[in-house]
């Protein structure tokens, strides 16, 4: 809707990410940096943390994008609560490789073959594990095994692990000796300054072809920062909504009273759904209710966590709907057969 209003060729503050709207902040530059550092070693394990929402996935994403596909084959893994068989299996089916019906032992030979093949292809594999923090210690162990895999003393595979804050915690435990050991390089990518938000809201806006539609007033970045704290999701969540509301308000112009209304309205959007959500969002916004009707726009703190319950709420809706798409396609092939 709102792209049509402002003239844009697409969605500039989508929550997926995507290495087209990669931004080099900063701390994204030094990440990136560290990023190529390991890649020329050829061995080991990288790692990258940050809050939710900070861009480490985009990151990672960017850097691959600009990789030869004639010398790398990359796979990513997104965990869950995983056991560590079912992490090799993951980490199997990133690569293509065929696993099912194949005990443990089997199963670390088929990845061992198709490590070798590849580099006697003149490739190197690279792994990435996102959302490291979700693995057990045992699950972790597993992929340090699979970085004993070598040719003529040569890693046969790289490993990204990326994930939350709290991985660090994990990867420090006594167990995990051997993993640091192989650790080549590790950064923390932190939120984004004040001037660098106002520069990543524009970037994101020129990608899709912005010509100043909507004005962003000089104040409305600044307000932009202060219900953020510089995080990219963050800021794409709120920026999103303020188009949405400058489209539905026909204004071409957004300045702080508009980012003031809008966060408020995503509290109150957050506050309506927090009865159903099992995510804890009820806490996060209890301090809000007590204002009433003439509720004050959020602290930027209350937002901030406001902002990452909302993507995960917008993500669940969508994952329902696929479901209820699915149901309704069943039932319909189910229907045709019943009246042939």
């Amino acid at each position: 809707m709102y792209a049509e209003f402002y003239r844009l060729k697409g969605l500039p503050f989508q929550l997926g990410p995507d290495p087209r709207f990669f931004f080099g902040s900063s701390v994204h530059q030094k990440a990136e940096a560290y990023l190529t550092y390991g890649l020329e070693q050829g061995e080991g394990f990288i790692v990258i943390t940050g809050e939710v929402g900070a861009g480490k996935t985009t990151l990672v994403g960017h850097l691959f994008s600009t990789l030869d596909s004639h010398k790398y084959i990359a796979a990513k893994v997104v965990t869950t609560q995983l056991d560590a068989e079912d992490t090799l299996r993951m980490v199997a089916s990133a690569f293509g490789v065929p696993s099912e019906g194949l005990d443990k032992a089997s199963l670390l030979r088929r990845i061992e073959q198709f490590l070798v093949s590849n580099k006697r292809g003149g490739k190197r594999a690279l792994l990435v594990i996102d959302e490291v923090q979700n693995l057990s210690v045992r699950s972790i162990e597993e992929l340090r095994m699979l970085s004993n895999f070598q040719v003529e003393n040569q890693t046969l595979l790289q490993s990204f692990l990326v994930g939350q804050p709290q991985f660090r915690a994990t990867l420090a435990s006594p167990e995990l000796e051997q993993l640091r050991q192989r650790v080549i390089a590790t950064y923390h990518l932190g939120p984004l300054t004040a001037e660098e938000t106002r520069q990543y809201v524009e970037h994101r806006l020129r990608t899709v072809g912005w010509a100043d539609d909507p004005r962003f007033s000089v104040d409305s970045f600044g307000a932009i920062f202060k219900y953020t704290g510089g995080v990219p999701r963050r800021i794409n969540t709120l920026c999103s909504r303020l188009l949405l509301y400058g489209f539905l308000d026909e204004s071409h112009v957004i300045d702080g009273a508009i980012v003031d209304k809008v966060a408020q309205e995503l509290a109150q959007e957050v506050q309506q759904v927090a009865a159903v959500d099992g995510n804890g969002v009820a806490a996060t916004a209890a301090p809000l209710r007590a204002a009433g009707t003439a509720m004050a726009p959020p602290a930027a703190g209350e937002l901030r966590g406001l902002a990452d319950r909302v993507s995960v709420l917008e993500r669940n809706v969508q994952a329902h709907d696929r479901t209820i798409k699915k149901v309704f396609s069943i039932a319909s092939e189910y229907l045709a057969g019943q009246r042939s």
